[in-house]
């Protein structure tokens, strides 16, 4: 009893303030949600039941349960002060918020323990996507997913959606017959199809780390602790591409200790999954866009891999903090890539981030290119700055103290904050006490306030060299300048990397000719690989090379994996004819995008 008292007492001191959040963990705290979903496919809803258990803090005896919703409805909610015993309690709705949602007040009283609401999700909800038979790739039956990161859990459960709070969860999801549901717990679920399946996370996780998909899905496995979920029609090659994660698996806990998730399985969603990857528990939602028939794009399974110990076993307090996350796993990402493959793709893959880095920083605001940047009153959409300019600040730690010692505060630091959601300013607190304040002559040069509070980089943040990617670049200016012919290029031996940095290394206006010389000896209009074609693409728009148009067409309608989308259409509404064949393109396929990719295209091409 002393002990559950003492972790509540820190409950209560231990909750940042966050601005994308109207619950108050502060006052009361909810630690477990019991879920009961009913699967609608043809009204897309879902119909559920919450029953939420809590802690109240005993200095706000009268305070409301405060939680997010986004256009949920609300059919009733009861109380319990003994988790049996449930009767009705007057709630309402507050002041709806663009950007929030809206908070739903409960009043509860004083020894309430648990709470049950009965609600339904609106047909466009943002973290649901329901697509039809025909735009999955069986053409078989409907497909759900859900992507709730970063604020998208409160429109299909009603809870405190801020990473600041850890939950543990239960559920149970009803589907049609023939369906597979899939949650991100940590084991696998029978693949018989039963209607009826049951889900346990017995690890507290933050809300945004709730993730469901029902459709046509299969599983083959890739090792003891590793395997695929897919449709029918892409399992095979799933495995294919995915087959190292098993030795991933094993690399990362060398580096970094224990993998505590039970398994690390892979979901293949269908192509309009707005992210690469998306790190949920047990069970790392993908983009199809990652099969490219090379396991050129495994970057993907090791940062999602990497998520297990940032992000998901230390997690950010706040969107402010997202940098904890993706810093930390983009560098670790890194030190897996290099344990399997070696330090030259591990080279390749670092100069490839910094370039794209570069690149979008030119067009950022200074304020977005911080690491602990101000997001109150703004939506938390990322950038790459947290990912690289945050492993980049790792990466100096590394350079500075030497790998042995570093490696050593890495393992303390997960071990230290093990489920726990931190602010940077406790993760900035265990960096000094543990590392910066036992070496002073190292620390001091390391400029912690620039990388933390300044815009860019710092003059001395450490760049990636790789002396293949140098001798493409050198291929690439040549080639542009008519100094080599295209012949004198040896593409078809290349590793993806170097393809990539060879599109990457020409001019934006290389001009038609030179593309069309490219195109016609190594029919990259063609390529299945989508980090190659997304990058030909943008060349074919600035270049209006129109004989990629058709090809561009179809990737627009097909794919809707924003870090591809967003630039695509960017670059086609610098133009008015531009423009004008992006609204063409996007009245059709508006529909099969996510709702966060609408979003996205909606504020570039509508007025």
């Amino acid at each position: 009893m002393a002990s559950t008292s003492k972790s509540r007492e820190l409950i209560w001191s231990a909750r940042p303030l966050d601005p994308h959040s109207f619950s108050q963990p502060e006052k009361i705290f909810v630690h477990h949600v019991d879920l009961e979903i009913k699967v609608g496919f043809e009204r897309r809803v879902l119909d559920g039941t919450a029953t939420l258990h809590l802690f109240r803090n005993p200095e706000y005896p009268d305070a409301p349960l405060i939680l997010d919703t986004r256009d949920l409805s609300i059919q009733s909610i009861e109380a319990a002060t003994d988790h049996e015993s449930f009767e009705r309690v007057r709630h309402e709705f507050g002041s709806a918020d663009p950007i929030l949602g809206t908070p739903l007040r409960v009043h509860l009283p004083r020894n309430a323990t648990s709470v049950r609401i009965s609600y339904s999700t609106s047909p466009n909800a943002t973290a649901l996507q329901w697509l039809d038979a025909e735009q999955t790739a069986g053409k078989k039956a409907p497909f759900l997913f859900t992507q709730s990161q970063e604020i998208h859990a409160r429109s299909w459960i009603p809870l405190q959606d801020t990473p600041g709070v850890r939950i543990t969860y239960s559920a149970t999801i009803e589907t049609p017959t023939d369906l597979l549901a899939v949650m991100s717990d940590c084991r696998r679920v029978s693949v018989s199809r039963q209607g009826s399946y049951r889900f346990d996370m017995t690890y507290p996780i933050p809300p945004y780390l709730i993730a469901l998909a029902v459709g046509d899905i299969d599983f083959a496995p890739t090792g003891p602790r590793t395997g695929v979920y897919a449709e029918p029609p892409l399992l095979e090659a799933a495995r294919y591409e995915f087959a190292e994660a098993d030795r991933m698996l094993q690399a990362a806990e060398r580096l970094y200790g224990t993998y505590l998730w039970g398994r690390f399985d892979v979901l293949v969603l269908p192509p309009s999954f707005p992210f690469g990857g998306m790190e949920n528990p047990g069970v790392a939602f993908v983009t199809p866009t990652l099969i490219a028939g090379d396991r050129s794009s495994v970057s993907v399974i090791a940062h999602e891999l990497a998520h297990a110990w940032s992000g998901n076993l230390v997690t950010n307090a706040t969107w402010s903090d997202f940098w904890l996350n993706e810093g930390f796993t983009t560098y670790t990402e890194r030190r897996i890539q290099e344990e399997l493959y070696g330090s030259s793709r591990a080279n390749m893959e670092e100069v490839l981030a910094e370039e794209r880095l570069a690149n979008e920083m030119k067009n950022l605001p200074p304020e977005d290119q911080l690491l602990h940047p101000d997001l109150e009153g703004r939506n938390p959409e990322t950038t790459l700055v947290p990912y690289v300019k945050g492993a980049l600040f790792l990466k100096t730690l590394e350079n500075t103290f030497g790998r042995d010692l570093f490696d050593a505060y890495l393992r303390s630091y997960f071990e230290h904050f093990a489920f726990k959601s931190i602010t940077t300013a406790e993760a900035i607190d265990y960096l000094k006490t543990t590392l910066l304040d036992n070496h002073p002559h190292l620390s001091a040069k390391i400029p912690l306030e620039e990388w933390l509070c300044a815009p860019g980089l710092p003059a001395s943040a450490p760049k990636a060299v790789s002396p293949v990617l140098m001798e493409i670049r050198k291929l690439a200016h040549a080639w542009s300048a008519d100094q080599i012919s295209t012949d004198d290029l040896w593409a078809q031996d290349w590793n993806t990397q170097q393809k990539l940095h060879f599109l990457d290394s020409l001019p934006p206006d290389v001009g038609f000719a030179k593309m069309h010389e490219l195109d016609q000896r190594f029919q990259v209009t063609e390529s299945v690989n989508a980090e190659i074609l997304y990058r030909w693409l943008l060349l074919a728009v600035r270049n209006k090379y129109e004989p990629a148009y058709s090809r561009l067409e179809r990737f627009l309608t097909t794919v809707g994996r924003i870090i591809y989308v967003k630039p695509l259409y960017e670059e086609l509404a610098k133009t008015e004819p531009g423009k004008a064949f992006a609204e063409a393109i996007y009245s059709r396929a508006r529909p099969s995008y996510h709702p966060l990719t609408q979003a996205i295209v909606d504020k570039i091409l509508v007025p």
